[in-house]
This record gives C-alpha cells, sequence and structure tokens, in this order.
C-alpha cells in the first residue's frame, strides 16, 4: 500500500499527540493528588475533626474550580500511631499512588519518620500536627515544612504566664516520647532564662497511653512543688486530672498545661476539668475574628457540630497547600518546595506565613485559664499568641538547624 509524505507526517503527529495525552490530561485537568498520613485509630479524638476541616477546605477549594484549573483528591492512610506503619505508607503513596505531595503527621516520632522518608526521597512533607522542634530544627531539611506551633513555641506561650507566679519549686510531667522531653526541655530552658530563682524538683515522664496516674500523683505529691507544669494529652490528661482531684494534687497549686484548653481534650472532663490551670488551647465558641466566624459557620452546617482544634489544624493544612500550588504555578516538586518558603495564606486565625529561615509556621494559639461552666469545661481570660513573636530569629535558627 502506498502512503504519500502528507499522509506519513499526519499519522506521525496524531501518534505523538496520543502519547503524550496521558500527561497533557495531567496536566490540564486530572486531579492533584495528596497522600494524607496520620493516626487516625489511635488518636481519633483530635483526628476525626481533623479530617472533617480538611474535608470542608477541599470541597470549598474545589466548589472554587480548584487549584491552577484541577481538582485536590486526597488519600488517606492511617499509621495506628506507629512510625514504621508510616514510612511504609509514605512509600506506597509516593510509589503506588503517584501523589504529588505528603502531608499529615500527629505523633512526633511519627513526623519525625516522614520527614525523614521525605528528605531521603526529595519528596515535598507538609507536617500539620506534629509538634516536636526537630522537625524544623536540628532535623529540619529542605523537603519538610511544618504548620502547628511546636513545643518551643507554646512554652514560650506558657512561660510567658507563668514567670509571674511566685512559684519558685515546680514539677514536671510529660509523656516519654518526643513531644513530651521537647515540650519539657524547652519548658525548664525558657522558664529559668526568664526566673532564674526557679528550680524543679521532680520529674515524671509515663509511657504515653499508659500513665499510672495515682504513682504519678504521689510521686509529684512527694516533691512538694509549688507549681507543675503538664504536658499529657487524651486519656493520660484525664486519668492524671481525676487522680490528681481526688488526691489534692492541684489545691494551692498553680498548673501550666499544654494543649489542655483545646476542646478534644477537655470536653470529655465534663464537669471535672480542672479550674484556673494556665493553658495553651482554643476558645472556638468565643472567637469572633471575621476568619474564624467564617469557617465556624461553614463547619457548622457543614457537619452540625462546633470545631475543635483539630478542624483548624486540617481545614489551614489543606488551605496551605492548596496556596502554595498556586504559588507555584505547578505541581512540580522542587519548585513547590520552593514556593512554601516565606508562602504566606489566610488561616481560620488569620493571616500565617512559612518561615523560608526554617520552614515553620507562624500560626498561634490561645493562651488563657480553666473554668468550669454549666458543667462542661471552657477557657476563660484569653487572649491569641500570634506565633511570629514566639520563635526565635532567622541568625538563631542557624544554630538550630545545622542542615540549613
Amino acid at each position: 500500500m502506498k502512503i504519500d509524505r502528507r499522509q506519513f507526517v499526519s499519522g506521525a503527529a496524531i501518534g505523538a499527540a496520543a502519547l503524550a495525552t496521558p500527561s497533557l490530561l495531567r496536566a490540564q485537568g486530572a486531579p492533584i493528588k495528596i497522600g494524607e498520613i496520620n493516626s487516625y485509630t489511635s488518636q481519633p479524638a483530635f483526628l476525626k475533626p481533623y479530617r472533617q476541616g480538611w474535608e470542608l477546605a477541599q470541597e470549598q477549594i474545589n466548589a472554587g474550580g480548584g487549584v491552577l484549573g484541577r481538582k485536590i483528591e486526597t488519600l488517606f492512610r492511617d499509621d495506628a500511631g506507629k512510625p514504621e506503619d508510616s514510612v511504609r505508607l509514605a512509600g506506597e503513596l509516593i510509589n503506588a499512588e503517584k501523589v504529588d505531595l505528603l502531608s499529615g503527621g500527629f505523633l512526633s516520632n511519627v513526623g519525625l519518620a516522614i520527614a525523614d522518608y521525605a528528605l531521603q526521597n526529595k519528596r515535598l512533607y507538609v507536617a500539620s500536627e506534629p509538634l516536636s522542634d526537630a522537625i524544623v530544627w536540628a532535623k529540619g531539611n529542605r523537603y519538610t515544612f511544618r504548620l502547628r506551633p511546636s513545643t518551643y513555641m507554646q512554652a514560650a506561650m506558657l512561660v510567658e504566664e507563668a514567670a509571674k507566679l511566685p512559684a519558685k519549686k515546680w514539677a514536671i510531667v510529660a509523656p516519654n516520647y518526643e513531644y513530651g522531653q521537647s515540650a519539657a526541655k524547652w519548658f525548664k530552658e525558657l522558664l529559668k532564662k526568664a526566673r532564674p530563682d526557679v528550680e524543679f524538683v521532680a520529674e515524671q515522664f509515663p509511657a504515653l497511653g499508659r500513665i499510672d496516674a495515682g504513682a504519678t500523683v504521689q510521686a509529684i505529691e512527694a516533691a512538694k512543688p509549688d507549681a507543675i507544669f503538664n504536658v499529657t494529652f487524651a486519656a493520660d490528661l484525664a486519668n492524671f486530672v481525676r487522680q490528681g482531684n481526688t488526691r489534692g494534687l492541684f489545691e494551692g497549686r498553680a498548673v501550666a498545661s499544654m494543649l489542655t484548653g483545646e476542646p478534644e481534650y477537655l470536653d470529655p472532663l465534663g464537669a471535672e476539668a480542672p479550674v484556673g490551670w494556665i493553658v495553651t488551647g482554643y476558645p472556638q465558641a468565643d472567637i469572633q475574628t471575621p476568619d474564624h466566624v467564617k469557617f465556624r459557620e461553614a463547619y457548622r452546617a457543614k457537619y452540625n457540630d462546633y470545631p475543635r482544634l483539630g478542624s483548624v489544624v486540617g481545614f489551614d493544612t489543606m488551605n496551605a497547600i492548596a496556596a502554595g500550588i498556586a504559588k507555584a504555578g505547578t505541581t512540580e516538586n522542587e519548585k513547590l518546595v520552593d514556593a512554601l518558603k516565606g508562602l504566606k495564606f489566610t488561616s481560620a486565625f488569620g493571616p500565617v506565613e512559612f518561615r523560608a529561615s526554617d520552614h515553620q509556621a507562624t500560626l498561634g494559639a490561645y493562651v488563657g485559664k480553666t473554668a468550669v461552666k454549666n458543667g462542661k469545661g471552657v477557657m476563660v481570660d484569653w487572649r491569641y499568641a500570634d506565633g511570629a513573636k514566639y520563635l526565635p530569629s532567622d541568625a538563631e535558627v542557624k544554630a538550630l538547624r545545622p542542615a540549613g
């Protein structure tokens, strides 16, 4: 059969176009895929609201046309609180599912494992929740960014109030893993700097999720501290509070407590919630800033429920990723990483930026005191602590982040 030159050229062009179609479709209309890894079964109190906040943001973004003309699709995976599972899942998401980036992480040891995977494989990881400072400082890397205010930042917020107390003898109780150890380290260092006259007379580090609250309370009481710094959360916090109330540990003693003002942890205590503790948290019903009101109303409309702090973190992480992709103009990995450095976006708490020097976001937290109203724990006398004010300078970060 005779084929003239025009037919051959035309056929070759059609064949080339057919071969290019998959990448062309991906660029123009295939969904942007995010691999989200979290401890859904081991930390449901925080992570159910987190996923709802994430899905609300994704729904809003997609309803507005997506990003770069493409819808966002999230592939959720459960690491069950195990670092080794998180690394395996990260590999599956990158290699089998071909996701454009990784996100998530709740426990600090899990977040560090995913961050190391991101470094080794040179893939973007937006850490939403893990609070360890090592994620952005000691083990910080080009490919990892973190949204939530860290242990350093929240310790600094609490120290600002703790330093005003007359207490000189302090005790510490914290879960025995990266988050608890980091929080205890920074609280001690920052409080000693603000108040050289204080001393730490007792330290208890119970296993995460397995606190022997009676023995822990007894050991702290034996040291006769003037005040206590608490880092326990979830079921460990509830057990510690109940045993402390029963044994009179908190009577006449000040307590500074990380995360305790979050509804996830305060609500289950009901009328047993502590009174007068200095806490970081989220007084969701009382925050009337425009960005938060808009978020809260949308969340209530979708879920017929009020948001928890996890809801905010999920919502903000999704919006931060979308803003980064829009700034980059592509999902190409290295360009997306560059776009996140110095990225400015709007959170449920207002304007936020990922610092170029250490990839830490300037999202803040609310600081106040606990109280009981109508049989429920609440935050009172609160203020918003802007995260940017509780971070070391770029010059100081150079020493904290050896990898640069």
